[in-house]
């Protein structure tokens, strides 16, 4: 035992009535010495002033690795640092590494939010998010399935109609199916016009109405200022941002796509999620795969869309050839016995 803790039993036993002789052969001392602290007033104090040394943790080890990981990039995940600290030999648990991240990151609890729940295969909620890499603006194209809350994502370099028409299509075929309703927010490839706020209409542009007729989905436009009606899909664009994108190196578009896929199937939709409380693949493939309409027999064939422009991208200039003059040794010996 250390020094202080049969003072702090002492205490307790005091507290229960003990007598003092029972108290000595409790804590292990003689009477002599219980006699000595308490005519010296050693237990004055409480039990809750008492600081018990740390014990030592798995973790231990990796703290220094933690702490610099965070000190580069402050808004890492705890689930992306228990990935890296386990490959890094880590043997422990994810709650021991919560625990230590919520002490040196403290973080307020946030406020509750209402949720709007659909149906399963009723709604999916589309929107592009702006993304600056090394070698250019990408946008990633969401796909939220609005019961499961399964993800598809995929970086384009444009936000044009026909990018968003070849991205839902390549969704509803990892889907296996079409949700009966997409929610847009507002998107200039969709909406040409939202008059709703003034009592009119939507007026939604003729060639993604065709689109959605192709494909047997209605379109439902985001009414303008009710961002909570979307909450679904912006959501996990900032997840995507701290628990994919940030800290994370790319080589290019290709690479950038493919760590995105494989993020997604060992990642994003096998988590916990915390509004549903399950896994977004077990609810998808349980209640929601079923319901989503047939995938249309082939892809649609736009009427009047410009083919798409190629895609400038950011290269770095080369580095200047610099020739190097090579001399045998016996150049540099003679130049060596000649000079002063």
């Amino acid at each position: 035992m250390h020094g202080w803790e049969p003072r702090v039993l002492v205490r307790h036993y005091l507290e229960q009535g003990l007598s003092k002789a029972a108290i000595a052969q409790r804590v292990g001392v003689s009477r002599r010495t219980l006699y000595y602290w308490l005519a010296r007033g050693a237990l004055v104090g409480d039990a809750e002033s008492v600081r018990y040394p740390p014990r030592p943790t798995k973790l231990d080890p990796y703290h220094a690795l933690i702490r610099e990981r965070l000190d580069t990039y402050p808004e890492l995940t705890a689930v992306r640092l228990f990935d890296e600290v386990r490959a890094a030999g880590y043997a422990g648990s994810l709650t021991q590494l919560k625990v230590f991240v919520r002490q040196i990151r403290p973080r307020p609890e946030p406020d509750p939010v209402v949720r709007f729940e659909t149906a399963p295969g009723h709604q999916a909620q589309v929107d592009f998010a702006r993304f600056a890499f090394p070698w250019g603006v990408r946008y990633g194209l969401f796909v939220v399935l609005g019961y499961s809350r399964l993800l598809w994502l995929q970086f384009v370099a444009r936000q044009t109609m026909r990018v968003l028409m070849q991205g839902l299509e390549q969704a509803f075929h990892a889907f296996g199916g079409v949700p009966r309703e997409l929610l847009f927010d507002q998107l200039k490839a969709v909406i040409l016009e939202d008059q709703r706020p003034a009592g009119g209409r939507v007026l939604e542009n003729p060639e993604f109405l065709r689109f959605a007729a192709h494909w047997g989905f209605r379109i439902q436009p985001c009414r303008p200022y009710r961002a909570q009606t979307k909450g679904k899909v912006e959501r996990p664009v900032r997840y995507v941002r701290q628990s994919f994108v940030y800290g994370r190196a790319f080589a290019g578009d290709a690479d950038l796509n493919a760590q995105a896929l494989a993020w997604l199937a060992h990642t994003a939709n096998v988590r916990l999620h915390r509004t549903t409380g399950e896994r977004p693949v077990d609810r998808f493939a349980r209640d929601e795969r079923a319901a989503l309409r047939p995938l249309a027999a082939r892809p649609y064939q736009p009427l009047v869309l410009p083919p798409e422009r190629p895609v400038p991208v950011t290269v770095p200039p080369p580095v200047p050839h610099v020739v190097v003059e090579q001399r045998p040794l016996a150049a540099y010996a003679a130049l060596a016995a000649v000079s002063p």
